[in-house]
């Protein structure tokens, strides 16, 4: 008999802590949940910054984590090894496809330009029609207001249509997250 695989989010976020002590504890209590829910966190497979305290949080609670890591990250990103699976890529790309082919939901927290990358890539593919997965961005602190400002103008100015934005979920608060993750379920 096969085990069923867990309802699976995989987490785009920072693999340093930001500015503001409201990250991380967004990270920590969004790795909480994920575990309290039965939700297995699929992410980058990295120890630091917002990256190793989701991924600690969700270990913490009991819960499943799935990591995935190029193998030039290895060391500057200090490969959580002792992940529930931890899976090696040759490069970026890599990286990203399989993160994304293990994921039913994504969800995007706070972060740098490997998190712009990793969510305009899979925003892409969602405007191409190769994927429907829901994807939300954690709007912590106000940080996502600028990039939505822009999606605005992009849509404006007429380079996308207004679904371009439509298919990102944005949700201000961990609570409201897991709602909207439980109820997108099966």
């Amino acid at each position: 008999m096969t085990q069923k695989t867990p309802y699976s989010v995989c987490v785009f976020c920072g693999s340093r802590f930001g500015r503001f002590d409201r990250y991380k504890d967004s990270a920590c209590e969004l790795g909480d949940a994920l575990a309290k829910n039965e939700m297995r966190l699929v992410y980058g497979a990295g120890d630091v910054g917002l990256m190793g305290a989701v991924a600690s949080a969700t270990q913490n609670a009991g819960g499943e984590t799935f990591g995935v890591i190029p193998v030039h990250l290895l060391d500057q990103e200090v490969g959580k090894r002792d992940l529930t699976s931890f899976i090696i890529t040759e490069n970026m790309h890599e990286r990203k496809k399989v993160m994304f082919m293990n994921a039913d939901a994504i969800v995007t927290l706070p972060g740098g330009a490997g998190s712009l990358d990793e969510l305009f890539e899979v925003l892409t593919w969602r405007q191409l029609g190769l994927h429907t997965k829901p994807m939300y961005l954690l709007n912590v602190n106000g940080f996502w207001d600028p990039l939505l400002t822009l999606l605005d103008h992009i849509i404006e100015e007429g380079f996308a249509d207004p679904s371009f934005k439509a298919t990102l979920q944005v949700v201000n608060d961990v609570p409201t997250l897991m709602d909207r993750l439980r109820a997108g379920r099966p």
